[in-house]
């Protein structure tokens, strides 16, 4: 049995302080990024291939941040209805200052999300998963929210990126995590048991997420070659495919 099985998962943080965090940077969110775009753009190249996006679809981006992936989505199929769901109204007003006429949605709260049982046909949650404070809470909502034949692509580091994460940013500052806790592999894996998903692939992606572009694809020749292993958990970030059960 996983050492995680008997855990309710929750955080000591609210979901009021995640938002606080996220309004305070959302000025400087996008430059932030900016910095080291090839590593955070690829979350949305990583997702595109796994979303299966063909047909008229309704898709919940959650969290949405200055809703980019918006941008990818529309890229494969325009006829797809996106929901850019967000919990700081902060990032709200950034992503529609950037992109006017993006459908977005603002929540309060993760564990209890403002839509319908049953709606959406897609679900990307690209790190969220370890702001959130009853995590498991989440992944039942985004459940419930889902049509039965749905599919999710979620994303969150895994818990050795935290050393990493903190020398960034004492060295490079950036827009920070705020409350957070990046998750072991398992601890999701069983969450997304518990709620009702059936994981069909775990991917680890990103070993080094910084220096010259030769470098960061050799990190990924690297991680690929040892998928499942000991190495893996050093990806910060780890991909999880999943359908409902």
């Amino acid at each position: 049995m996983s050492r995680f099985e008997a855990s309710d998962h929750r955080n000591s943080w609210t979901d009021r302080d995640v938002e606080a965090h996220w309004d305070r940077v959302a000025s400087v969110y996008v430059a932030e990024n900016n910095k080291v775009k090839s590593a955070h753009d690829q979350r949305f190249f990583e997702s595109m291939t796994h979303l299966q996006l063909e047909g008229k679809l309704n898709v919940l981006n959650i969290t949405s941040r200055d809703a980019e992936a918006d941008d990818f989505i529309k890229l494969i199929n325009p006829d797809i209805k996106v929901i850019n769901a967000e919990i700081s109204a902060g990032l709200m007003a950034e992503a529609a200052r950037i992109r006017p006429g993006i459908v977005q949605q603002k929540i309060e709260t993760y564990s209890n999300l403002p839509f319908e049982d049953g709606f959406f046909d897609r679900v990307l949650t690209l790190e969220t998963l370890e702001h959130a404070a009853d995590p498991l809470a989440f992944l039942n909502e985004l459940k419930r929210v889902s049509a039965t034949d749905a599919r999710m692509v979620l994303s969150c580091p895994p818990n050795t990126s935290e050393i990493p994460y903190r020398i960034y940013t004492a060295l490079f500052g950036g827009h920070g995590e705020g409350p957070h806790r990046f998750l072991h592999s398992e601890e999701v894996k069983g969450m997304l048991r518990k709620a009702g998903w059936k994981l069909l692939l775990h991917k680890s992606t990103v070993l080094i997420p910084v220096g010259p572009e030769v470098l960061q694809q050799f990190g990924e020749r690297i991680i690929n070659a040892f998928q499942g292993s000991i190495l893996s958990e050093f990806g910060i970030r780890q991909f999880y495919i999943c359908e409902k059960y």
